[in-house]
């Protein structure tokens, strides 16, 4: 079923994190275009409200997909102020502060297997302040309770070290190494895996 704007799925002392909307791109793409530099080469999120539209439409029409918004907590009455800028979604309900960045799980398998898989991205203005750490976590706690997954993977490039000390932070483990996994910036690319299970959450 498609997603319905709303406010944060799940809150942490900084973030907050809720659903893509339609109504996101023109900030999206604009914290896309100012973070290029930050985010080449490993990632390259939509910087134009075309290629936002196709790829939001992806997250929240495609069961086998999740895409979470980490939302800086906004100050008292910066609620009001956003959604009188149009910076929210389509009923009217705030979102909260600007977009940090974001998290989706993408190729969702229900049935035995009750996995994902993660790929996430900090904006340049975000980068550094742990505020995806936060999220991060946020996201996985909502994985492991109403979405009922059982596993998240996280697939990352060797030389990506902010991306692995973000999995190490939030508790993926080191599971192996796939030469020439995924097509990226025009060349098959190495990954490592690093995954995490609900036991390891539950159990603290």
């Amino acid at each position: 079923m498609p997603h319905t704007p709303s406010r944060h799925l799940a809150q942490g002392p900084r973030v907050g994190i809720r659903h893509f909307t339609y109504a996101d791109a023109a900030e999206f793409t604009a914290r896309a275009r100012e973070s290029k530099d930050l985010h080449h080469p490993w990632l390259f999120p939509p910087d134009s409200v075309q290629a936002y539209e196709a790829y939001a439409a992806r997250l929240i029409e495609d069961r086998t997909k999740a895409g979470f918004l980490v939302c800086e907590q906004a100050a008292d009455g910066a609620d009001d102020a956003a959604g009188a800028a149009g910076m929210d979604g389509a009923d009217g309900v705030s979102g909260g502060g600007s977009i940090a960045g974001f998290v989706n799980i993408n190729n969702i398998v229900e049935g035995g297997f009750l996995s994902g898989a993660l790929g996430y991205g900090a904006f340049a203005h975000a980068a550094g302040r742990g505020l995806m750490r936060e999220g991060l976590g946020l996201v996985v706690r909502h994985a492991f309770g109403p979405m009922r997954l059982h596993r998240l993977e996280i697939n990352v490039q060797p030389g990506n070290a902010a991306s692995i000390a973000l999995a190490r932070a939030c508790g993926f483990h080191l599971e192996g190494f796939s030469p020439r996994m995924l097509y990226i910036d025009g060349a098959w690319r190495d990954h490592q895996r690093w995954a995490i299970t609900a036991e390891t959450v539950t159990s603290g």
